[in-house]
């Protein structure tokens, strides 16, 4: 069962996906709370899931990570097994930053951020070689436009 939240729930969403590192003093000044109030509606937010952990986004040119690939994958093999090894093998390999099941032309879209093209080679090279796939198309990305924008979490009026 989903949970509920009110308006004032909502806001505190809103206010960790902008900034995760508030304190909680500061949480509460932004949301118009006490911080006793903030506090226990925090932890009802994390008891109910919600909340899957706190992350820092990083600016990918300042540490080097330039070159955006979309790789889109479309297979033969859609067996529990093979979707199994894939899966492990996809998710060892730290590059792919953002891996899903899809509908459509492809199976699979991964993400893959490296450091320039012949990195990106290598991690080609190590994803096609322990799984057979049918396909696989890059789509390098030019500019990030907008990129790891927070969740539209809208208030549903309950």
């Amino acid at each position: 069962m989903k949970p509920k939240f009110d308006h004032m729930d909502l806001r505190i969403l809103r206010a960790l996906q902008n900034d995760s590192s508030l304190s909680q003093r500061e949480l509460a000044e932004t949301v118009n709370l006490s911080q006793n109030a903030c506090w226990r509606r925090l932890q009802a937010i994390h008891q109910s899931g919600v909340i899957q952990g706190y992350s820092v986004r990083l600016n990918r040119a300042a540490v080097d990570l330039d070159v955006v690939v979309f790789v889109m994958i479309r297979t033969r093999h859609h067996s529990k097994a093979w979707l199994e090894t894939f899966r492990q093998h996809v998710r060892s390999m730290p590059e792919v930053i953002d891996f899903y099941r899809i509908g459509g032309d492809y199976d699979y879209m991964l993400k893959i951020v490296t450091r320039d093209l012949a990195s990106y080679d290598r991690t080609y090279q190590r994803l096609i070689e322990k799984v057979e796939l049918d396909t696989v198309t890059s789509y390098f990305a030019m500019e990030a436009i907008e990129e790891q924008r927070p969740l539209p979490i809208r208030d549903t009026g309950g």
